[in-house]
């Protein structure tokens, strides 16, 4: 595997070229790019509503992430236990493209992810594999770790997989969560989101050192640091990682760095909380857009032309508005309703 280089991978004038495709079939590429551009279109038009008013409660986008959720998924199963955080759209849609379900929960409607009692930073399927996403930093990190002991202690081999923020890291829990997963050697995933400022300040400022996988190897934990918008790369060293835990190897932890077009919430570009972030520097992360470094790729080899990728694109985008006006029209939760599912005991 290819192995880089944090300056290369944080400077934003470079990966700007087509990716490599490596042995992927035409069918397998297609799903990845329509997921990737699935969850652009969600999320932009999350941005819109959320800008427009119709949308009460702030949202967390990761648009120009979409490669990190869409390649790790590709490897995950159903009964696999992946774990988000507070920018967790792609997370959850990557596992099930049911972007009505999202926008029913965002919009706090009863037919959404959580029944609209989380909003956009609290979502759940575990139908299929997500097991839920929090806004309190790090909060995740420890529970991947205890569903990985579970899958371990009950012979099973499933993951647990763990979305990380590079802000997050600084958290003590993730210290601890790599601790005990090494210890004990459980079967689980650390998967590291870079998108270099947390919340508002670039690492820079925050830390020694732009590479968060130094933290693994205090651990003794195996790790990959990876272009994060390469979505071909990240399937494939997702799998390898993937299949090294299940075969009982114990925990490993991959890298990706990559950068969010919008500020910490909402859907301001040139901002994060206030702290001004460089335009150049954001046109320049645009250049290395996942979706379209993957669809120049495909183009090169004949998988992909300019009248199907419109025609794809002009599907997704009629379903996201299908999605966003049948989750309009739906009721809000009961009232009465409220504390129904604040104990265990009352099961979804």
């Amino acid at each position: 595997m290819k192995k880089h280089d944090i300056k290369d991978l944080t400077d934003p004038s470079l990966y700007h070229d087509p990716i490599s495709l490596g042995n992927h079939s035409k069918g397998t590429l297609q799903k990845l790019l329509e997921s990737m551009v699935t969850i652009r279109k969600a999320e932009q038009k999350l941005a819109l509503e959320r800008k427009n008013g119709l949308i009460g409660g702030p949202v967390h986008l990761g648009v120009g992430q979409e490669a990190i959720a869409v390649g790790t998924s590709l490897n995950l199963r159903k009964t696999d236990r992946v774990f988000g955080a507070h920018r967790s759209h792609s997370h959850v849609l990557a596992l099930n493209l049911d972007c009505y379900r999202l926008f029913a929960e965002v919009l706090g409607k009863k037919t959404g992810f959580s029944k609209g009692m989380g909003g956009s930073m609290h979502l759940w399927d575990k139908p299929n594999g997500f097991y839920g996403s929090t806004p309190i930093v790090a909060g995740t990190v420890s529970l991947a770790v205890g569903a990985a002991m579970a899958a371990k202690m009950n012979n099973q081999d499933d993951i647990g997989l763990s979305y990380i923020g590079d802000g997050a890291v600084e958290e003590g829990v993730v210290h601890e969560s790599f601790n005990l997963a090494k210890l004990l050697d459980l079967p689980v995933l650390f998967v590291i989101e870079n998108n270099l400022f947390a919340s508002h300040m670039h690492i820079s400022k925050r830390q020694p050192a732009a590479k968060v996988s130094r933290f693994a190897s205090a651990n003794e934990i195996p790790y990959h640091l990876l272009d994060g918008n390469d979505v071909v790369a990240i399937a494939d060293t997702t799998n390898h990682l993937i299949n090294e835990i299940r075969s009982g190897k114990g925990p490993r932890l991959i890298e990706f760095v990559t950068f969010r077009w919008y500020g910490h919430v909402d859907w301001r570009e040139d901002i994060d909380v206030g702290v001004k972030r460089s335009l150049d520097d954001i046109n320049n992360w645009k250049a290395r857009d996942p979706i379209g470094r993957l669809s120049d790729a495909m183009k090169s080899v004949g998988f992909l032309d300019e009248r199907s990728e419109q025609k794809m694109n002009d599907s997704v985008h009629e379903n996201i508005l299908e999605a966003w006006e049948k989750a309009v029209s739906d009721p809000y939760p009961d009232p009465q309703s409220t504390l129904d599912y604040v104990f265990s005991k009352r099961k979804f």
